[in-house]
């Protein structure tokens, strides 16, 4: 999210610890990647979000909730295996509600951590520090590359969500939207890291 007060290239994204994440203990080790890269964390938190809350974190269009179930069914499609005998289904909006369940289900199954990010483009570091959404197809030496390797097939079939550790926003606009709906405005601070003078 850019702000007129920060220096140019200066960005605020939204990041968030997943159950999966909380539950091996990977809150530290998430953060300290993210700040050693010279980002800052300015707003952090452990909550155990309502159904409401969660439901409200995810788009409900339908071009978003299509897409959802078009992935699924580019996994199935490529290893052959039949969408209506996987999914129920082989309309891409009626699957995509599903996953988006299974998402909804499985992030308030345990607490989260989530945070604001300050940083140089931060959205886009962020994005390359956690690594593809897909852990089996994440660099190794990314958060997701390291920590995890489910992946979309094994999720699809057993019916839940792709276990990868963190969420964080893709674009400018997403970032608003949900820095806006896990944070006030007084949740999130403004502080000078003492190395950035010589970062920057």
């Amino acid at each position: 999210m850019t702000d007129k007060k920060f220096a140019p290239g200066i960005e605020r994204t939204f990041a968030m610890v997943k159950p999966d994440g909380v539950q091996r203990g990977l809150i530290g080790e998430i953060i300290a990647r993210l700040e050693k890269r010279g980002l800052k964390v300015v707003a952090l938190k452990m909550v155990k979000p309502s159904i409401e809350h969660i439901d409200e974190h995810y788009p409900k269009d339908d071009k978003w909730i299509a897409r959802l179930g078009n992935k699924g069914f580019t996994v199935f499609d490529e290893q052959g295996i039949s969408r209506k005998e996987a999914m129920g289904t082989e309309d891409e909006f009626e699957a995509g509600k599903q996953v988006r369940g299974w998402l909804v289900d499985y992030l308030v199954s345990a607490p989260v951590v989530p945070m604001v990010i300050e940083g140089v483009q931060a959205i886009e570091m962020v994005r390359k520090i956690v690594g593809s959404t897909l852990p089996s197809k994440a660099d190794i030496g990314t958060i997701r590359g390291d920590f995890s390797t489910d992946s979309p097939l094994a999720a699809n079939l057993t019916k839940r969500p792709i276990r990868n550790l963190v969420h964080c926003s893709e674009t400018q606009e997403e970032a608003e939207h949900e820095i806006a709906h896990w944070f006030s405005a007084d949740e999130v601070y403004e502080f000078e890291r003492s190395d950035h003078a010589a970062m920057f």
